[in-house]
């Protein structure tokens, strides 16, 4: 049995968090909508969040170091808190930009503290199940957050009051559980042009996702709106991309063990561009159509992430697993920053329904990179991979966590190192 007793507060903090995040992250793009923001405002607000994640990922753990993960962990919860209610007290598309900065910044720092924490708590034969149960509280506090919107509506405060009261009461669980101190985040020195050297398709393979992942997440909601769905309608759609994000993780998992993970990624990516094609070209506006695309959407692109990371740490060396961990989140958060701001303009300039082409252009152009890789440079043996594992985009820390779960599983070396990866073995394919 999994001793989840001690770690029940962190996964309360953090399905709390992850409810509230999602849910405003849907919300504040529809109110942004209502209160006459222009399209590309309201991607530069999904821009300024990403600019806020990928400044916490880097200065997080130094703040971590400096004062502690409590301390940390209720300084953000404040601010995010503080900038919710800031939200609707100042109504103008520049000052929405900043907050929505801060709010990035809060959020990668939060995740950063919980899923520390739950690395230095976790016992090492339950790193797997653990990981299980967090993307069970992931899926389940995300798509539940969803469904406040239609109860509550996006044009009023009570959701803004919502979401400030679910920061607050993640501080609860945080600071009324054990007293132990976990061990600040390690240091490490931040070379991009090794994590380039190490792995390009998983470089190339983030940057796409945050591309167009964000543009879904962010601005999703602004083309769910525009092609005539209600509130209800909106919260629907984004819950069947969330769902469907699940539906296919471990399938796509399996068939990167057994064939290669090159060709994982490449089939997932083609299907995310047939699905993009099936919203823009097929859908016509039908609601149920609608639900169905953006389903079988999140089924192909969500999985992408967890492909990337697992061929980079095939190729990754032990010592180099932290700036895998940072460098594909700064990739990942880099294209995300962009991604919000494209989308916007593509819908002002073409229309709601262009967005998912632009979705399929993007990820067109990486099966064609993939494609390349896999003509230009052989794999190795299905033989030689230990077990997939799926990853949530929260925070660096989930790697950690990921790669202890897998190492426990396989337990043994092979070619003189130990397989320390979260997906692979060394499947020398980039």
């Amino acid at each position: 049995m999994i001793a989840l007793g001690p770690l029940l507060p962190l996964f309360a903090a953090a399905g709390i968090l992850l409810a509230g995040n999602g849910l405003q992250g849907t919300f504040i793009t529809l109110r942004a909508a209502m209160e006459g923001f222009p399209p590309w405002a309201i991607g530069l607000m999904g821009t300024t969040y990403y600019a806020g994640f990928i400044t916490a990922c880097i200065y997080g753990p130094r703040l971590i170091k400096a004062v502690g993960h409590i301390r940390v962990f209720a300084a953000l919860a404040a601010l995010a808190a503080a900038g919710t209610l800031a939200l609707v007290l100042i109504v103008d598309a520049y000052a929405w930009m900043a907050i929505r900065y801060l709010m990035g910044f809060c959020f990668a720092g939060l995740f950063t503290v919980v899923e520390s924490w739950l690395n230095e708590n976790a016992r090492n034969q339950d790193r797997g199940r653990l990981l299980s149960v967090y993307r069970l509280v992931d899926l389940g506090a995300v798509t539940g957050g969803q469904f406040l919107l239609p109860v509550y509506g996006a044009g009023g405060f009570a959701l803004f009051a919502i979401t400030a009261i679910m920061f607050c009461i993640s501080l609860v669980p945080v600071s009324l559980s054990n007293r132990s101190r976990p061990k600040a985040p390690e240091s490490f020195r931040f070379d991009l042009g090794a994590i380039w050297r190490i792995a390009p398709l998983a470089c190339i393979g983030c940057f796409t996702i945050g591309l167009t992942n964000s543009a879904f997440r962010l601005i999703g909601p602004l083309y769910a709106e525009k092609i005539g769905l209600d509130v209800t309608g909106v919260a629907l759609f984004m819950s069947a991309g969330i769902v469907g994000g699940a539906t296919l993780q471990f399938p796509f998992g399996l068939l990167s063990d057994r064939a290669s993970r090159r060709v994982a990624l490449g089939v997932a990516t083609a299907g995310a561009t047939f699905a993009g094609l099936f919203l823009s070209l097929v859908a016509d506006g039908s609601p149920a159509l609608t639900y169905a695309g953006a389903l079988l959407f999140g089924a192909f692109a969500m999985p992408l992430y967890s492909l990337s990371a697992a061929h980079a740490n095939d190729r990754a060396e032990p010592g180099q697993y932290v700036l895998i961990a940072a460098g594909l989140m700064f990739f990942f958060s880099l294209g995300a920053m962009a991604g919000p701001s494209i989308a916007s303009l593509v819908i002002e300039l073409f229309g709601a329904r262009a967005l998912f082409l632009y979705t399929s252009v993007v990820h067109g152009l990486l099966v064609v990179v993939t494609l390349w890789r896999i003509a230009t440079r052989p794999g190795v043996p299905a033989q030689r991979r230990t077990r997939f594992v799926t990853l949530l985009r929260t925070s660096p820390m989930i790697f950690r966590l990921a790669r202890r779960a897998n190492h426990n599983r396989s337990g043994h070396k092979r070619d003189g190192r130990k397989q320390a990866t979260m997906g692979a073995a060394p499947e020398r394919d980039a």
